[in-house]
C-alpha cells in the first residue's frame, strides 16, 4: 500500500510503499478516506517537533484522518462504519492516564502520538487501531471528519478554561482568538456557532484581500491586525476579553493574554514555541492575575470524549464554513500541494479513498 512518510532532516515528505498491516486481536482494520494536514505536521517535517518510531528510519504522518471499517477482527465494530481515530496511545502496556481515560493528561514518556511521536500515523491508504481509539461518526459527515481531531483540541481547551472558573457563576460573552490559521478559524466558528460568545474577535498579521480576514467577517467575527492592535493593547481597543484562546505559539502572547483579560476572564495556551528570552513586568502582571482574578490554563491534545463532542460541533457547523476553511483536497498523484503553505490555502487534506 502506499503511504506518505518523512525520514529525519529530509525536510520534506515522500511516497512509500508498506506493507498493508494485519490486525491484532482487539484491533480493526481501517480504510483510510483523507487525512488534514496541519502545522504539527509541518513541525514533524521541518525536524521542530516529533520523532520515528523505535528502530525504524521514517515516520508515516498524519493525525487528523477519517476511514471506514474494513475488518472489524472481532472488535464489535461493523464493517462499513466510518470511524475517526485518536491520536494518543500508550508507549509500553498501559498506564493510568490511559486507564482512566484521561491519555491527554499523559506527561513526556507516557505516550507515543500516531504521525507525530514515536508511532506511525494515518497517512496510508490502510491502518489498524484498537476499536477503542475509534470514535465513529455519521455516513454524512466522512467529507469532512478529518476537521473531528482538530475541534476536538479546541473542545478539549474550552472546557479546561471553563473548570478554572468553576468556583463561581462565569457567563463569559467575549472570546479573542489569536491566529487565524486553521485551527483558530475553526474556534472562531465554533464561539460564534457552538458556544454562543456575543462578541468573537480573531486576530492575525495580514492584508486585505485575504480568504482568512473574509471567513472571519462571514461568521460574524472581528478581525483585528496585530500590527495595528497588538494583544497588549486588545482591551483598550475593544473592551477585556473573557476568554483569550491562543493558538499561534508566539511566546509573548502567552504574557499579553494577561493584559488582554477582562477581570476574571481566563487564557487557554496551545501554541508550542521555541526557547526564546526575552524581558516582562512580572510584578505588573503578577497583580493583574491577583487583583483581577484572571488565569491561564495550558492545554493539549484531546481524549475520546472531546472526540465525541467534536462530532457533534461538526453537524452543527453551517456546510458553508468547512467549504471555505478547507482550501485544497489532494488526492495521492499530487499529495505534494497538501504541504504547500501560501496566502490563499487555509486547511488541507491528503484523499486516499472515498465512500
Amino acid at each position: 500500500m502506499k503511504a506518505i512518510a518523512v525520514e529525519p532532516g529530509a525536510g520534506e515528505p515522500t511516497l512509500v510503499e508498506r506493507p498493508i498491516p494485519d490486525p491484532e486481536p482487539g484491533e480493526a482494520l481501517v480504510r483510510v478516506l483523507r487525512v488534514g494536514v496541519d502545522g504539527t505536521d509541518h513541525g514533524v517535517i521541518e525536524g521542530s517537533h516529533g520523532g520515528v518510531p523505535d528502530g525504524d528510519d521514517h515516520l508515516v504522518l498524519g493525525h487528523e484522518a477519517v476511514g471506514v471499517v474494513e475488518d472489524p477482527n472481532g472488535t464489535g465494530l461493523e464493517a462499513g462504519t466510518v470511524v475517526v481515530p485518536t491520536v494518543r496511545r500508550p508507549p509500553n502496556g498501559t498506564n493510568e492516564y490511559f486507564e482512566s481515560g484521561y491519555p491527554d493528561m499523559a506527561p513526556d514518556g507516557e505516550y507515543t502520538e500516531r504521525g507525530i511521536a514515536g508511532a506511525h500515523g494515518f497517512m496510508a491508504e490502510y491502518v489498524t487501531s484498537p476499536a477503542a481509539y475509534l470514535v465513529p461518526i455519521p455516513r454524512d459527515l466522512a467529507e469532512w471528519g478529518f476537521l473531528v481531531e482538530p475541534i476536538s483540541i479546541t473542545e478539549k481547551a474550552v472546557e479546561h478554561a471553563t473548570a478554572a472558573r468553576s468556583a463561581f457563576d462565569w457567563d463569559p460573552e467575549s472570546a479573542l482568538v489569536l491566529g487565524n490559521g486553521s485551527l483558530g478559524l475553526l474556534t472562531v466558528a465554533m464561539c460564534q456557532e457552538t458556544f454562543g460568545f456575543e462578541r468573537t474577535y480573531c486576530l492575525g498579521r495580514r492584508d486585505r484581500p485575504d480568504p482568512t480576514i473574509d471567513l472571519i467577517e462571514e461568521l460574524g467575527a472581528t478581525y483585528v491586525d496585530s500590527r495595528e492592535t497588538p494583544v497588549s493593547a486588545v482591551a483598550d481597543a475593544y473592551e477585556g476579553m473573557d476568554l483569550v484562546y491562543e493558538a499561534t505559539g508566539y511566546a509573548k502572547h502567552a504574557f499579553e493574554t494577561i493584559e488582554a483579560l477582562a477581570p476574571n476572564g481566563v487564557g487557554a495556551l496551545l501554541g508550542v514555541p521555541g526557547d526564546w528570552a526575552f524581558e516582562i513586568d512580572g510584578g505588573r502582571l503578577h497583580r493583574e492575575f491577583v487583583l483581577h482574578n484572571k488565569a491561564l490554563v495550558g492545554s493539549v491534545n484531546s481524549h475520546r470524549g472531546h472526540f465525541e463532542a467534536a462530532v457533534d460541533t461538526l453537524a452543527g457547523l453551517p456546510t458553508w464554513v468547512l467549504e471555505d476553511l478547507v482550501t485544497g483536497v489532494y488526492d495521492l498523484e499530487s499529495f505534494e500541494a497538501a504541504f504547500t503553505r501560501d496566502d490563499t490555502t487555509i486547511k488541507t487534506a491528503v484523499e486516499f479513498d472515498r465512500i
